[in-house]
Order: C-alpha cells, then structure tokens, then sequence
C-alpha cells in the first residue's frame, strides 16, 4: 500500500464566492438600547448575501415577499416615527409620574408636624 494521502485543494476566492451566491449567507442581528430600564433604540436587522435567485427562494419560503403585510400597510418612515412618539411617550410618562411623587412628598412633608 504504498498510497499516500492528497492535500486538500484550496479555494479560490472565485470559488468561495460562488458557493456564497448559490447557497447564501445569512446574518440576523438584533440590537436593543435601553437607558435606566426605558428601551431608547431596538435594530433587528437580517443582511442577505446570496444571488438574486437564491434570496427569491429564500424569500418566498419564508414569506418575506409581502412587506406590506408585515408592515401592516405602513411605510417604514411611518413605522419609526410611530416608535419614536411611543418612546417619547414613555420617557414623558416616566418624568411626569415621578415629579408627581415627588411633589406629593413634598406636600406631605410640609404638613406633616415633625
């Protein structure tokens, strides 16, 4: 037996790109912000990196064709305009609560004998 073992052949970056456009590449991150417990700025993003063909098929399985759908019906301005005044709202709410204990305190502390 006097065979010996072949070296694994490398690829090219033709070849490794190739395989990425057929197969595709897929990164899903999601990123969330939050500032004393008030969550300020949440990103879940999803990059494709495939062919045009690939991502269809990709797409279609996963129902990813129909944005408005998901969107229900709005534009993406619109949606982070809505997530804005929600947050804006929250902080506001927030604030406002905690000057109103504060000021109940505050009333109570002044009559109350001591």
């Amino acid at each position: 037996m006097g065979g010996y073992l072949d070296r694994p052949h490398s690829s090219s970056l033709a070849d490794v790109l190739n395989v990425i456009l057929d197969k595709g590449l897929v990164i899903d991150a999601y990123v969330q912000l939050s500032l004393l417990g008030v969550d300020v700025l949440s990103v879940d993003a999803r990059f494709v990196v495939a062919s045009v063909d690939t991502y269809l098929r990709y797409a279609e399985a996963t129902n990813r064709l129909d944005l408005a759908k998901q969107t229900e019906g709005k534009a993406p301005p619109d949606l982070a305009a809505k997530a804005f005044d929600s947050t804006a709202e929250t902080i506001a709410h927030d604030v406002a609560q905690k000057k109103t204990e504060n000021f109940v305190e505050n009333v109570k502390d002044f009559f109350t004998p001591g």
